[in-house]
């Protein structure tokens, strides 16, 4: 029986996290934790009866208390809660599915006690990828990938030497505004940016593929999990999402990953690397797909694509600049308090703005985000 603990148990990776826990039935849920959808968190627990539930905020943590007083399940909150269950005895692999910069502490502290990553938070690469590496090569831990891009390559790696890698095609959709130009997007509604043609995902991460900032988050999260430079990461925009990514060698071979898009494979195969499962669900029909089809992405109209090739060539504290003024403007975003256009440009004028560090302690990342969000702030 394997066991593990999900931080953003509610959210969209980590219920069909708990899907495949369930239709396996094989593996023991410790822990979870959650923002603050008590009211899902309640059913998760009743239902896989973990030792631990965590909730950000104290306040709906004790509401949780009391909803869950007949259980045996212990409920923590705040960061100190986060880290509490990414620590917990017993626990072999801690799915990281949390949205943000929150999960690096916790994911950090699960590395140190030993904890295998089935890694969704990808900013937790992208602003401490020179923390997160070496720390788990230290404490022999692996970090399997969840998000289906670095899933495919990851699967198309096996077998090969690390050393032949020519490239990495990193597929995109090209988002629900592929073929638009930027006078096209003046307009943009937070409901035209959450029609995703392919993927069903959480608000953030959808908004983030229509403005290709997503791809641009993955390039820099590519060049840390698997140690090559960014400009070895190139973007191919796939608009069918059935190839989902590819790794050409040396010799010119090129490996890739299809599929149907169904987020539960990448999950699964982290769950239970280096074992293939059955998976219940579509299969791809070549007969009925016909053809693929594949595009240069457009880099001038999705410059915030442009400016994550930008930072990540950087490095040091600017990804984190990049990753931190993306999150809060697209939180204003949702909330309809700045327009589409706008959070690429406040994206720019941060990273324009920024000093940069070259090799940041986690407390200068933790500094530089919140130097970000005084930024953005003031232009109110």
């Amino acid at each position: 029986m394997k066991k593990i603990a999900i931080l953003g148990s509610t959210g969209s990776i980590g219920t069909q996290t708990l899907e495949v826990v369930r239709e396996n039935g094989d593996i023991e849920v410790l822990g979870l934790a959650a923002g603050n959808n008590i009211e899902l968190l309640e059913q998760q627990i009743r239902e896989f009866h973990p030792v631990l539930a965590a909730v950000w905020s104290e306040e709906k943590a004790a509401e949780l208390r009391i909803k869950i007083a007949d259980t045996d399940t212990k409920v923590v909150s705040g960061m100190d809660g986060l880290i509490l269950v990414s620590v917990l005895p017993g626990t072999e692999i801690l799915v990281t599915a949390i949205v943000g910069m929150i999960g690096i502490r916790p994911t950090i502290e699960a590395i140190k006690a030993g904890k295998d990553i089935a890694l969704a938070n990808k900013e937790t690469l992208v602003t401490a990828g020179h923390i997160i590496m070496p720390l788990a090569k230290e404490k022999k831990v692996s970090i399997l990938p969840v998000d289906s891009e670095h899933s495919a390559i990851f699967q198309s790696l096996q077998g090969n030497e690390h050393g032949a890698i020519h490239k990495i095609l990193l597929t995109a959709s090209g988002g629900p505004f592929r073929g638009k130009r930027e006078e096209d997007l003046l307009n943009i509604r937070v409901e035209d940016a959450l029609k995703h043609p392919n993927w069903s995902m959480g608000q953030k991460i959808t908004i983030d593929s229509s403005t290709m900032v997503n791809k641009g988050l993955e390039v820099i999260e590519a060049k840390w999990l698997f140690n090559v430079d960014v400009d070895q990461v190139q973007v191919v925009v796939q608009p069918q999402s059935i190839i989902h990514s590819m790794v050409e060698y040396v010799d010119g071979a090129i490996m890739a990953e299809l599929g149907t898009p169904d987020m539960k494979l990448p999950i699964q195969y982290a769950l239970y690397y280096p074992k293939r499962r059955y998976l219940p669900g579509e299969r791809l029909d070549f007969w009925s797909l016909g053809h693929l089809d594949f595009e240069k992405p457009d880099m001038d109209t999705f410059y915030g694509l442009a400016l994550a090739y930008e930072a990540g060539r950087a490095g040091g504290s600017l990804p984190t600049v990049f990753n931190a003024a993306n999150e809060l403007a697209v939180s204003q975003f949702l909330k309809r308090e700045i327009k589409y256009l706008e959070i690429i440009e406040i994206i720019d004028d941060c990273m324009h703005a920024h000093k940069n560090i070259a090799n940041p302690t986690l407390e200068q990342i933790l500094e530089t985000e919140a130097a970000t969000y005084e930024r953005i702030n003031s232009r109110r």
